[in-house]
Formats: C-alpha cells, sequence, structure tokens
C-alpha cells in the first residue's frame, strides 16, 4: 500500500507544506544580506568643545566591537567602514577605515586606533561630503542590497562657515543632504548620537528625507551606555550594554513611505 493510499492525498499535501516550512526559515537566513555599517566621527572644534568627543570614541570602540563579534542582539555586519565627518575647508573629501582596522581588537585597542586615526581638531562640521562619500562606496562596493546603518557620532550642527549664504538655524539643518542615500538599499537608516534635543529635533524634522529613516539619541541619553558597564558587574560587564545598544541605538525606525 502506497503512502498515498494509507494518508490520502491531503495527508501528502500537508506533509510537503510542513517540510518547506521548516525549511523556509534556513534558506532566508542564508539569503539575506547582511548589514552595511558605516560610522562617522565628528572631529571638529565644536564637538570638542561640547565636552563629547572622549566618551563618542569610547562608545564607537565598545559599539564597534560589538558588531564586529555580533554579541547579544547585536547584528554582524558583512562591512564596516568607520570616517570623519568635518575637515581642514568646506567639501573635503573623506577617508574611510575598512573593517580589517579594527577586527580581532579589543574596545581599548580600537579605541587607539580611532584617536590615532581621527583626532579632533579645529575644522569645519560639513555632513554632506560625507554622505555622498557613503552614497559612492556603496555603489562601488556592490553593497546595495544590504541594509545600511549609517551611524553619526556629532553635535550634529553644521558649520555656518562651511556655506556662506546661509544665516539662520532652519537653512542649516534643510541643506543637509541625504538625497543620495535614498535608493541605494530597501533599509536605510541615517543615526545621529550626541546632538542636543533642539538639534535632535531639527535633523528629524528640516532634513528633507523620503525613503531614509532617522533616528536619534540626544547627548542626555548618550551617557546611559557607561551605567551599562557598571551595571554587568565583573561577571559579565557587556551583557547588559549590548542590550542597551540594541534597544537605544540600533531601534529599528519605520519608514516614513506609506
Amino acid at each position: 500500500m502506497t503512502i498515498t493510499t494509507r494518508l490520502g492525498r491531503a495527508g501528502v499535501v500537508v506533509m510537503v507544506a510542513a517540510t518547506l516550512a521548516s525549511c523556509t526559515p534556513i534558506e532566508d537566513s542564508a539569503r539575506r544580506p547582511r548589514l552595511s555599517l558605516f560610522l562617522g566621527i565628528d572631529v571638529s572644534g565644536s564637538f570638542q568643545q561640547s565636552g563629547h568627543y572622549e566618551d563618542a570614541i569610547e562608545f564607537a570602540s565598545h559599539y564597534l566591537y560589538g558588531h564586529l563579534n555580533g554579541l547579544g542582539e547585536l547584528s554582524m555586519p558583512s562591512a564596516v567602514f568607520v570616517g570623519s565627518v568635518g575637515g581642514e575647508r568646506p567639501g573635503e573629501t573623506k577617508s574611510f577605515q575598512p573593517i580589517h582596522a579594527f577586527q580581532g581588537k579589543s574596545p581599548e585597542e580600537i579605541a587607539a586606533v580611532l584617536r590615532e586615526t581621527f583626532p579632533s581638531r579645529d575644522g569645519y562640521t560639513d555632513f554632506n561630503p560625507f554622505f555622498e562619500r557613503v552614497a559612492t562606496m556603496v555603489k562601488q562596493r556592490g553593497l546595495v542590497l544590504a541594509p545600511l546603518n549609517v551611524v553619526i557620532l556629532s553635535d550634529g550642527v553644521p558649520d555656518l562657515t562651511a556655506r556662506p549664504s546661509e544665516d539662520d538655524d532652519g537653512s542649516r539643518y534643510s541643506n543637509i543632504d541625504v538625497s543620495g542615500l535614498e535608493y541605494l538599499a530597501r533599509s536605510v537608516t541615517v543615526r545621529l548620537l550626541y546632538a542636543t534635543p533642539t538639534v535632535s529635533v531639527a535633523w528629524e524634522r528640516d532634513v528633507d528625507r523620503r525613503r531614509v529613516r532617522m533616528w536619534t539619541v540626544d547627548d542626555q541619553v548618550m551617557p546611559g551606555w557607561r551605567e551599562q558597564l557598571e551595571a554587568g558587574g565583573d561577571t559579565s560587564p557587556h551583557e547588559f550594554l549590548w542590550k542597551w545598544m540594541s534597544d537605544n541605538i540600533d531601534f529599528r525606525v519605520r519608514s516614513n513611505v506609506l
């Protein structure tokens, strides 16, 4: 007696469907493109004067370490690039350090690389060249299918001196251009960390975008990452930190597209 006779055609259909369903998560996981992570560090004098540059370097070292090793609920990216936001003159092209500069290093070693490569100096805060370079690198390296996560450690304030024609706060934020990121991937998120609440709102409200998702964590919240290290104690000093990063920094933002 055949299987079809014993179970009936409906039973066979159920068995096949169950088998396919059990295999789907594995296949989907294998096919799902991994994250592309671009991290920008504000090297301008204004960010140094805000008192957040050193804390941002320490945070970035732990953030990169956690992601590179896929710790906690943090996604392990397939591509990582770190560059500066700001320069000696307006429109200056930025260079980016690739993932290899940070792999296999401890948070302390990563912090040392960041300080040496991206020292704070009295330069301009100009976001547009940074975004333009990100878009160019994504296209050149064929990363257009992977979700794109752009994290910026900055006070978020563009220098008026970089654009002499701008003379009010509204125009300085509306002139931040993320249009080059719009169609690079199905999911593109820009995350601004260490800005004041007022500046964070200005980015969310005045930076023109359609598909790019915006997430800000202001300077009053960011110090909380250090508290998580203390909460972990000696046995698991980073366990709470990875959860805090996942919940507060890598928060999944809803798209503006309806």
